[in-house]
């Protein structure tokens, strides 16, 4: 009896180990497939903000100056690049690391059945054991009661040895694969994080790289010019860079004090002429707009 007793401490010890193998593996995996899903709901969503973004990109373009137009176009771009690679990414994160999750749900449910069951033998044995005890303890002379009983009391202890081996021929079974697939699952989590991110910063450096090189002077220039012409104005012509300095600024007063051979003979040549053709030179040489416009107006 006493050699029984260890048997079953035995036993339920290491049932004790099973059964916490299988709540911990409950409890992690769990909580690891439900957050590996919000993660991958998550970057779903991240995708699709992203692609409302890039139609908002593009529909700004269309509203701004040429340079800055080919310049968001590209940006907008590289930026749905990103988000075909960010929709692989999805894809992989639920084939590879969600999937191999939930099938723990039914692992884990085929182990709590196993120990269940085990359970039930368990108690069955205990029942015939005390049941057996008891005999003796009433009726020592009835051979024939007590031999039945120990019949029985066998028969249960036998059920409750191959039920144990049989849950801890499962329970390893299980113990073996969640060994090897967890590092499987998160190995293929991180490689997907990192062919994602590897692509995308290739993709987000020439974005960079479209954006920096961007000249808003240029737009800013067309942005004025089209303000003057609306006002009735008109860009003033940039002027003609001169190899001398003081020569390029007209209102010096180097240019001013000491007159040119040019200069001289234009003033001579002027002085035969009548007020109005002088004053149409005038307007010709500094506003050369105003009087092309002025030229074709009947």
């Amino acid at each position: 009896m006493i050699w029984g007793m260890e048997v079953q401490k035995e036993r339920d010890t290491q049932v004790q180990i099973m059964e916490t193998t299988i709540a911990n593996a409950e409890k992690y995996f769990g909580s690891f497939c439900s957050l590996m899903a919000a993660y991958t709901r998550k970057t779903a969503k991240l995708r699709d903000k992203s692609d409302i973004l890039v139609k908002k990109l593009i529909d700004y373009a269309n509203t701004e100056n040429p340079e800055l137009r080919t310049t968001v176009k590209n940006f907008a771009e590289d930026l749905a690049r990103v988000q075909d690679y960010r929709q692989a990414e999805v894809e992989r994160l639920e084939q590879k690391v969600v999937e191999p999750l939930k099938v723990y749900g039914v692992l884990i449910k085929q182990a709590k059945a196993e120990i269940k069951n085990f359970s039930k033998v368990r108690k069955t044995e205990i029942k015939q054991l005390e049941k057996l005890e008891k005999t003796r303890h009433k009726a020592p002379s009835n051979q024939h009661m007590i031999s039945q009983v120990e019949s029985q009391a066998h028969k249960a202890s036998v059920d409750a040895s191959r039920t144990t081996q049989q849950l801890e021929e499962t329970v390893d079974e299980f113990q073996r694969k969640k060994l090897k697939d967890i590092q499987k699952i998160f190995l293929d989590f991180i490689g997907i994080e990192m062919a994602f991110h590897a692509k995308a910063l290739e993709v987000y450096s020439q974005a960079f790289q479209t954006l920096e090189n961007y000249d808003s002077e240029k737009d800013f220039e067309d942005f004025r010019a089209k303000i003057q012409l609306a006002s009735g104005r008109f860009p003033d012509s940039k002027p003609a860079t001169a190899t001398n300095p003081t020569s390029s600024l007209p209102w010096s007063t180097g240019a001013q004090s000491v007159p040119t051979t040019l200069q001289k003979l234009t003033f001579l040549e002027t002085e035969g002429r009548s007020e109005e053709e002088q004053a149409q030179d005038f307007s010709t040489a500094k506003h050369p707009q105003i009087w092309q416009v002025a030229s074709r107006t009947p």
